[in-house]
């Protein structure tokens, strides 16, 4: 497994690999727990971690794994997708503000939600930079049902109107950019976002 990882990360990388090879295990122990909540229930567990962060309490490895397990079942029952461990330490890397290269059909889309939830509990908001407006678009509305199961908003800007995501069949609504920018989670080209 691990030359799979390096395959991804780039073999320079093993040490690193190694280094988040602890952070996987910790997840998945975690995860295990989370299988016998409802998912009406999820919700509760995201706030009990937005508490503590805005409370004060740093991101460690803790933090991390809770909110990784968190998505990852999440996601799992929502999309009937499950984050593979090569996906987990791709969203620790996007997390710590480092670079991931990966190939078309990887899941770049999944793993940016790890990353993209752990920052936006903290109350600040998350911008997701993608290529163009077809792509904002999807990815809000594929990746929306996880964040809105967790108690998080999704906007998206587009260049002729915004929109945040309303419900579980990848409904937008039409609503103001000031709206879109002020959710939890944004999503948007380069040519969209003003800073």
């Amino acid at each position: 497994m691990l030359k799979q990882i390096a395959n991804l990360f780039g073999g320079s990388n093993e040490g690193s690999i190694k280094k988040l090879q602890p952070l996987v295990e910790k997840i998945n122990s975690k995860e295990l727990s989370l299988t016998t909540i409802p998912t009406e229930k999820l919700a509760d567990k995201s706030n009990d971690l937005k508490s503590k962060l805005l409370d004060g309490q740093s991101i460690d490895d803790e933090i991390i794994a809770d909110a990784f397990a968190l998505v990852r079942e999440t996601a799992k029952r929502t999309l009937n997708q499950r984050h593979f461990d090569v996906q987990l330490m791709g969203g620790a890397v996007l997390h710590e503000g480092k670079i991931a290269e990966m190939k078309t059909g990887e899941g770049k889309t999944l793993v940016s939600t790890l990353a993209a939830y752990l920052n936006a509990i903290k109350g600040e908001g998350v911008h997701i930079v993608t290529v163009n407006d077809y792509l904002a678009k999807r990815d809000a509305q594929w990746m929306g049902a996880i964040y809105r199961t967790l108690g998080l908003s999704v906007g998206v800007l587009q260049h002729d109107a915004s929109y945040i995501y309303i419900g579980q069949d990848d409904d937008l609504e039409s609503a103001t950019r000031k709206d879109a920018y002020q959710c939890d989670i944004t999503y948007g080209t380069n040519n969209e976002f003003g800073f």
